[in-house]
């Protein structure tokens, strides 16, 4: 068989696989609405530790489509203290939350666990912070909790993640969890990439010799 056939044979073989593969990264569908979404202590609500009465509320993104790449949202927290002035102060203690996404195209999930030492809280500001690891999951089985993720991969734009006061934020209190998705390239990519290599030295060898 002629050198120019097999390279045809696998730059076909390599375009399908390529055509495939980025007929599966057009769009990606993902939720963090999981049971395993949840504060160490379990539900998706802490109360504040002492001064005045304050919660922060996680709420799970249900369900979202997203174009690849792109930036996402993974979900709000959101802290209240109807209480809280300027002078009076509420204190949370130190907390962990594990952060659930499930990427409903690739049927695969990964975990972003944080962290935090907690805080003190007014009405117009805040100090607790949240540490997020690992920083990001995929591709393939890189951080999976399950399944697996293809060329998909999340990541956190920032593994901190501030918790602003009641006051501030629109609406009020809320804190967006900001990750991104994209897609690394595939093996069949790299079969295209060298198909055009060969092709070129291919071209080259049939030129020297005329």
């Amino acid at each position: 068989m002629k050198i120019t056939t097999l390279i045809r044979a696998a730059c076909t073989i390599g375009l399908a696989f390529g055509l495939a593969a980025s007929a599966s990264a057009a769009g990606i569908s993902y939720t963090t609405n999981s049971p395993l979404t949840k504060f160490g202590g379990g539900g998706l609500t802490l109360n504040s530790t002492g001064g005045e009465a304050a919660t922060l509320t996680f709420t799970a993104n249900t369900a979202s489509n997203s174009g690849v790449p792109s930036n996402i949202n993974l979900g709000d927290f959101l802290l209240i203290c109807s209480t809280c002035t300027v002078s009076q102060t509420t204190t949370f203690g130190a907390f962990t939350f594990d952060l659930v996404v499930v990427d409903t195209t690739d049927n695969a999930s990964g975990i972003f666990t944080g962290t935090s030492s907690g805080g003190v809280v007014s009405s117009d500001s805040s100090t607790i912070n949240i540490t997020f690891s690992p920083v990001s999951f995929g591709p393939g089985t890189n951080n999976a909790l399950t399944g697996d993720f293809g060329s998909t991969v999340f990541s956190k734009l920032s593994p901190v993640t501030s918790i602003v006061a009641p006051n501030s934020g629109t609406p009020p209190g809320d804190s967006t969890v900001q990750a991104q998705v994209a897609s690394s390239p595939e093996p069949a990519s790299f079969v295209l990439f060298g198909c055009a290599l060969a092709g070129l030295g291919v071209a080259r060898r049939k030129s020297s010799s005329r």
